[in-house]
């Protein structure tokens, strides 16, 4: 059986907003059941460990698909969920590749964490998949291997600078995903705002945004 190590956010600040934030339940839980109901073990890890910050709006009606009803009623993962473990003592060695699932929290303490840098730069230097959907590519914003970005030369894709417009969090985001990816040296390309999408280049697979989740799934599995 494969292992799949799934990297979700511990930070549930909107910037200096009074709102909250942390990781989109959708773009956790499709992937999750999609790898999981294909035979993948998957382990939960996060900074802080124990229970990450779910996005309230990501709870809303609009935003509910059969993967989050699904979740909803999943008392057995959400146990599970509520016991994430502390991602420093978590080894690459112990896992086939590695997901990170989006929400704007990773913007804040995922792309500036010096232990999730560390593991995907040994996920990817050991060959294997390294993936990430919507705000989580901003997870490369400090990967190196050989001395450059990870995504140098790469095509990459995630959420959109239009995406960030249409939700109105351009002025309150730490950086712009799609921007930071081209500074980066990373050729980015995207689809119409919330369409599917998700680039595969070698070891790396991105997604756009929400709608993308399950394509990304998709692509890790096979390499897997």
């Amino acid at each position: 059986m494969k292992k799949v190590l799934f990297v979700l956010t511990s930070h549930d600040k909107l910037g200096n907003t009074d709102k909250k934030t942390g990781f989109w339940v959708e773009e956790f839980a499709s992937p999750y059941y999609y790898l999981a109901d294909n035979n993948v073990a998957i382990t939960l890890a996060s900074p802080k460990g124990g229970q990450p910050p779910i996005d309230p709006s990501s709870e809303l009606p609009d935003f509910q698909t059969p993967a989050t009803d699904r979740f909803n009623k999943d008392n057995e993962l959400q146990e599970k969920l509520a016991n994430t473990l502390v991602l420093e003592n978590i080894k690459e060695a112990d896992y086939d590749a590695v997901f990170y699932p989006g929400g704007h929290g990773p913007l804040w303490d995922l792309a500036e964490d010096k232990n999730s840098t560390r593991l995907i730069e040994e996920f990817y230097t050991n060959n294997k998949p390294v993936a990430a959907v919507c705000h989580a590519p901003a997870v490369f914003k400090n990967t190196k291997v050989a001395g450059k970005s990870l995504v140098e030369g790469k095509n990459v894709t995630g959420f959109s600078n239009t995406e960030e417009d249409a939700v109105q969090l351009t002025s309150i985001v730490p950086f712009l995903v799609e921007n930071m990816l081209q500074e980066n040296g990373g050729s980015y390309t995207k689809v119409a705002d919330w369409h599917p999408y998700a680039v595969e280049d070698g070891n790396l697979i991105t997604g756009q945004n929400p709608a993308s989740s399950e394509l990304v799934a998709e692509h890790l599995l096979k390499q897997l």
